[in-house]
């Protein structure tokens, strides 16, 4: 699309044409001490609170001091079942089927657990495939399971590169890692937006490449859920696992969610480690059965759910309901198509785009590459009131958030970078 135009009259029409405009005032936007807003492009670490969370959280509160541990089943929102109250809204922005997906847990942790169901190794098929630059967390996963199986982390892990001189994942190379090596490769643990490029890769097609070679593959959705649409179920893959506190707005630390393909749902044979939420939902009380494995997700669950974050997390995922992924991906693509043609309008060697300019390629973030690894030009912006997050050794990300960001914050941000560059 290359019909964007100059000028804070044009962001200021394209908002007043935005469907989802009216979002916005429904969350917190953080403030300078003036009482301005500050330009908030970090929901790809972060995102920001929506105004009902705190109602939210309250009801779960009162209810707790009116009812002690009744409020399990006679709270307004029973907390017995309370994770259920997520699954349909979950499964729709990650394009699953309710039996696929369930909220428990946090990210590393659902990892870790998946893998002991997912990554069933042998002496000569049990080396891991990951990005070569995997989110941090999924690598030290990744080489503490080797570990743990008994096997040489540094000889286990494959590594999927881009080409020399490239900064993406080229999916042709993905499919020589395993032409090559299929034979000795037990799992695919992709990051199914990467984290630092901001690359979303074709989650369909890697699961296909996997499976041919008898792998299991897993797709970390931390930088996909609530901002792509990676329609899981469709795709193929065995599980994938997230977070809901950056895209999914759910409060630091948050919950996060898990999926696990519908072809493993009845599965009982399948190892893992369990806890007294995995079993049977009419016989859990009994406490003195054997392990009676719930069908589908649930069965991964270990614990009764923490509340108070999960209340959190259906303040959100109300709103995304609301709003559904279709229209969330419409403005994602127009808003950075636009935040990208303003910054190729600088024409300045000192920055470059690195993520894909497709924009089916990509999700709301674009990362800026600064020449030098120059960190100063993002400690201005901080100093300015506009946060963006640096990632080592020479990217500022920015992620313009379809339910809160506007074109006019876009075009102001550039605005600032243009005079801190000059």
């Amino acid at each position: 699309m290359s019909n964007y135009k100059q000028g804070l009259d044009y962001a200021k029409q394209e908002d007043k044409n935005d469907p989802l405009s009216q979002y916005r005032t429904q969350f917190h936007i953080p403030k300078d001490k003036q009482g301005n807003d500050w330009l908030y492009f970090t929901g790809n670490s972060l995102g920001l609170q929506p105004k009902a969370t705190k109602d939210y959280i309250n009801q779960e509160l009162e209810d707790w001091a009116n009812l002690g541990v009744e409020g399990h089943f006679e709270a307004k929102n029973p907390w017995m079942p309370y994770h259920e109250f997520l699954t349909e809204s979950m499964a729709k922005i990650v394009g699953a089927k309710p039996i696929e997906v369930v909220i428990m847990n946090t990210l590393t942790t659902n990892l870790h657990l998946l893998m002991v169901s997912f990554y069933q190794p042998t002496k000569t098929k049990y080396k891991i495939v990951i990005e070569s630059d995997a989110f941090p967390s999924d690598r030290y996963a990744v080489q503490t399971q080797l570990e743990f199986h008994g096997f040489d982390a540094s000889e286990g892990v494959i590594e999927w590169k881009p080409r020399p001189g490239e900064e993406l994942l080229n999916i042709e190379d993905l499919e020589t890692i395993l032409e090559e090596h299929g034979n000795d490769i037990a799992l695919l643990l992709i990051g199914g937006v990467n984290y630092y490029t901001g690359q979303y890769l074709d989650l369909k097609k890697i699961a296909a490449l996997g499976h041919a070679k008898d792998c299991k593959v897993g797709i970390d959705l931390a930088h996909g859920a609530g901002n792509i649409k990676p329609e899981l179920h469709d795709s193929g893959v065995d599980f994938a696992a997230w977070c809901t506190y950056k895209y999914l707005n759910s409060g630091p630390g948050s919950l996060g969610g898990v999926f696990v393909h519908e072809k493993h749902a009845h599965n009982k044979d399948l190892k893992r480690f369990a806890g007294w939420w995995s079993h049977n939902k009419s016989t859990r009380f009994n406490m003195r059965q054997p392990l009676d494995v719930i069908p589908g997700a649930e069965g991964w669950q270990l614990s009764n759910p923490p509340i108070l974050s999960m209340a959190a997390i259906k303040a959100s995922l109300d709103m995304f309901n609301d709003v559904g992924m279709d229209a969330i991906r419409r403005k994602a693509e127009k808003l950075t198509g636009y935040f990208e043609f303003l910054i190729n309008e600088l024409n300045n060697n000192k920055i470059k785009i690195i993520t894909p300019s497709n924009p089916k390629e990509r999700g709301c973030q674009l990362s800026i590459q600064v020449k030098d690894a120059d960190k100063n030009l993002h400690t201005k912006l901080t100093e300015a009131h506009i946060i963006t997050d640096w990632r080592e050794p020479d990217v500022i990300r920015c992620a313009p958030v379809p339910l809160y960001n506007t074109f006019e914050d876009v075009y102001r941000m550039v605005e600032k970078l243009k005079e801190i560059l000059n």
